[in-house]
């Protein structure tokens, strides 16, 4: 007997999406605005990326604190709240966090332009905790991954416009008619506008009459999992403290700190297989092979991009004299437009197009969005002509997608592959072509987060939404690997051309792991390739 579809509450699902859209406005932001404040306080690479240390620390400390919590009160705090109120309550702390930017310009400080982006992802891993399993209980949990899919797609957009909007407003245009100064108004004027549209949509969810967002799955406590990510966060707040008080090297300090992450996630795997009580989804093998994949794939994402600016601004790099700060936007622009290519053509599948529609689909769709992208910047002013090339590296990646199946470990294996080529490419050529070499880092990194997320989650059972949250946790990478690669970077005999080295790393890495996974899946009785993977 077939059982009727539960239908998707559309207007709760837009709502939701507007939400997403603004995560991806202000992470590709930060590229914008990493290179103002390495000029404006007179920053070293390494300094300069400690926003996004800032930004993507607070997405794990968010999550750990929302767990630890939970398992000491013994019950889902989320679930009790509900996701409704979760996204609300996350919203207004993104709020206060942007407003609270406003003084900290004012003031001239750094270290409280630093404290100001951590409350802004602050809010933001509470509405990224809760954003997603909401979107899947607005409908039949069977399409569950395709509103996850369109949810990805609008994030991509604003991934790609906040670059571009972020540049009017501080530099007052783009490309010839930016201004070469930024002022404090500009600044205050941005962040009012952003705490204002955080607001305005934290009281249309608290009076709209969307679910609440709440599931019956029982809690269950997970002791020595907690205590492990405590002592995870003990010896990164370690290393912070030695690094403030002492002389070695950041560089040294930011090796120990990738150390400590995959070295307690290895050993309480380890411990977790000779006794599994008490360590809930840690026990998993694949879990643990999971998380190291999302850190490393979120911090190499972030690095590119924060570390691209720089590596613009370098002379003869792409011109003699290299580019001024607010002419950088485009090719940022273009670096997140290539995850919204790489995306929306992934959601192609969502409208169970068959044959000979689908391939056509799949060919035109990434032109599509390409074209969106070239469209927009061309709408704000810029001056598009040196980009029309990328179309041969898009053309690659639709390649790669067709080759990939849609099974999870062949897709991430390939574009992990070519990704890490594309990073080599970068390193040892100079002008337009290592330019797209780097951009294309983002049409292979669209397609990954649901790779490594489903098959990390793959065979947990009960334990899929504990697996989860520790997924979401380990965009710690965006925290530890641009600082790494900006520390690399500041050595004189590397410079910030050679330090995208780490970046080809990741990737080959990353394909690495792909292989791993299939391996331990095997074992279990998971082909996993043999299906479809899910959408972030």
């Amino acid at each position: 007997m077939s059982q009727t579809k539960q239908p998707t509450n559309t207007g709760a699902l837009a709502t939701l999406v507007i939400v997403f859209f603004f995560w991806g406005f202000i992470a590709a932001s930060n590229s914008i605005f990493i290179p103002f404040c390495k000029t404006h306080f007179q920053l070293n690479q390494f300094q300069s990326q400690l926003i996004g240390s800032a930004f993507y620390g607070a997405y794990f400390i968010g999550s750990l604190l929302l767990f630890i919590a939970s398992n000491v009160l013994g019950y889902d705090i989320l679930n009790k709240i509900g996701y409704k109120k979760g996204i609300i309550y996350g919203l207004w702390i993104s709020v206060a966090g942007a407003l609270l930017i406003i003084p900290s310009a004012n003031a001239n400080s750094f270290p409280a332009i630093l404290a100001s982006f951590f409350v802004v992802a602050l809010g933001f891993s509470l509405q990224q905790t809760s954003a997603q399993p909401f979107a899947i209980t607005l409908g039949d949990p069977s399409t569950g991954s395709h509103r996850l899919n369109l949810a990805g797609g609008i994030n991509s957009l604003g991934t790609t416009l906040g670059p571009i909007i972020v540049s009017l407003f501080l530099f007052g245009g783009l490309g010839a008619d930016a201004k070469k100064t930024v002022t404090v108004t500009n600044i205050n004027t941005l962040y009012l506008i952003v705490a204002g549209v955080f607001a305005a949509v934290a009281l249309f969810f608290a009076f709209s009459k969307l679910p609440e967002g709440k599931n019956n799955e029982a809690f269950e406590k997970a002791n020595k999992a907690s205590t492990s990510l405590f002592t995870m966060t003990l010896l990164l707040g370690l290393i912070i403290v030695i690094g403030h008080f002492s002389e070695v090297s950041k560089l040294t300090l930011l090796l120990l700190s990738l150390i400590s992450v995959v070295g307690v996630l290895f050993y309480s795997n380890s411990m977790a297989n000779k006794n599994s009580e008490g360590w809930g989804a840690m026990k998993y093998q694949q879990l643990i092979y999971g998380m190291i994949g999302i850190f490393v794939y979120v911090g190499v994402e972030v690095t590119i991009d924060n570390n691209f600016g720089a590596l613009l601004k370098t002379r003869g790099y792409l011109t003699e004299a290299g580019l001024d700060e607010s002419m950088i936007s485009k090719y940022v622009s273009l670096y997140w437009g290539s995850l919204m290519i790489g995306r929306w053509t992934g959601a192609v599948s969502v409208f169970n197009l068959k044959g000979t529609s689908k391939t056509i689909a799949t060919l035109v769709v990434p032109f599509v969005a390409f074209a969106v992208v070239l469209g927009v910047n061309k709408l704000y002013g810029s001056d598009i002509t040196d980009l029309f090339g990328y179309a041969a590296y898009v053309l690659i990646a639709v390649g790669a997608f067709f080759y990939g199946q849609e099974k999870p470990v062949k897709t991430l294996i390939t574009v992990a592959s070519l990704a890490a080529v594309a990073m080599l490419i970068g390193v040892f050529t100079t002008g337009i072509v290592s330019v797209y070499s780097f951009m294309a880092g983002g049409l292979c990194c669209s397609v990954m987060w649901p790779c490594i997320f489903s098959l990390g989650v793959a065979g947990l059972g009960k334990y899929t939404s504990q697996g989860s949250a520790f997924l979401i946790m380990m965009i710690l990478g965006g925290a530890i690997i641009p600082p790494l690669q900006g520390a690399i970077g500041d050595n004189a005999s590397v410079g910030m051309h050679h330090s995208y080295l780490l970046a080809a790393a990741c990737f080959t890495f990353l394909a690495f792991l792909a292989i791993k996974l299939k391996s331990v899946l095997t074992k279990q009785g998971l082909d996993f390739d043999a299906q479809v993977g899910g959408g972030h």
